[in-house]
């Protein structure tokens, strides 16, 4: 799998590939579909396949004061077009230049001078180009004048909704993870490097791994049963709080997994915590007893709630 910029040149192998062209921040079920209709049509011609995203996403260019929204990292989002039969991810990096290319030079300098793309697959809400002037329907009539051909996806609904990236955020600001699990096909994860922390929790007897919560989306802040991916494939199962730590000084808004039977040393380490149950919302205790008393409840309620959910 390899990663190009939008503003490198493209290896000749990867030249006239087919391309799927969206954002794909979370990979769920509908982005799924467009790549999947990518990787169809590349084998059937055995062409590569590139999948595109932009990062920054664009939102943040036009609003940098917006909220954290994102649901994947670039990394995240590399290994998972991977598994879905991706040989490159385009990185299209967001910024004046890319807003100020008008729909017509996207089509014409990048996806043909550029890529030489021999087919084109998204959903049927992209947009490009300055104002967003760009749409399937200029796809389409671009691909007839200049031999390439285009397939819009089509949506993918979930009773009577369609799968969005925007359901997926409405759920995880409720603390909805089932809904979320559902929607992407897997559990929301947070990835992250391992930091030193203050040590309170191990000070209680529940040592905890904290990881930075960085430009991700902000679920609903509280205690999750959760699991824990670590660099050399092992998965552990534990209890996390995942928000500013209100019975603490100063409030510092984290994600921290307890793992359980688990006494290893994971700082400095990027390991993936799911999100699998929402079990309370914060609170602040009066003092450390009653809130180490919590904790056990909460370990022994995620565990309870982690065996109903298989891996």
């Amino acid at each position: 799998m390899q990663r190009l910029f939008h503003r490198d040149s493209v290896p000749e192998t990867l030249r006239g590939g087919v391309i799927a062209l969206g954002n794909f921040d979370g990979f769920h079920r509908g982005h799924q579909a467009v790549v999947g209709r990518a990787v169809h049509h590349a084998h059937d011609d055995r062409l590569p396949v590139i999948v595109a995203t932009f990062d920054p996403h664009p939102v943040r260019h036009f609003q940098p004061d917006a909220p954290p929204f994102r649901l994947t990292t670039l990394d995240q989002r590399e290994e998972l077009f991977a598994e879905a039969g991706a040989d490159a991810m385009m990185v299209f990096e967001f910024g004046a230049e890319l807003a100020g290319t008008s729909a017509e030079d996207f089509i014409e300098d990048i996806l043909l001078a550029r890529f030489g793309v021999a087919g084109v697959v998204t959903g049927n809400d992209f947009v490009f180009g300055k104002g967003r002037k760009g749409d399937v329907v200029m796809l389409a009539e671009y691909a007839k004048t200049h031999g390439f051909f285009t397939e819009i996806a089509a949506p993918v609904n979930e009773g009577e909704e369609i799968v969005s990236s925007s359901r997926i955020r409405e759920a995880l600001k409720a603390g909805d993870c089932e809904t979320a699990a559902h929607l992407l096909t897997r559990p929301f994860a947070i990835e992250g490097v391992v930091e030193h922390g203050a040590k309170n929790g191990r000070k209680l007897g529940y040592p905890t791994a904290n990881i930075p919560l960085g430009s991700y989306i902000r679920p609903r802040y509280g205690i999750y049963a959760v699991r824990g991916r670590l660099p050399d494939g092992r998965t552990l199962n534990g209890a996390a709080n995942l928000g500013i730590r209100p019975s603490f000084d100063p409030p510092t808004e984290l994600l921290e997994p307890y793992f359980f039977d688990f006494d290893g040393n994971l700082y400095g380490q990027t390991i993936a915590v799911e999100l699998v149950s929402f079990i309370r919302a914060e609170a602040k205790f009066d003092d450390l007893d009653a809130l180490k008393a919590q904790m056990a409840e909460d370990c022994a309620e995620a565990e309870r709630r982690l065996t109903r959910h298989v891996l």
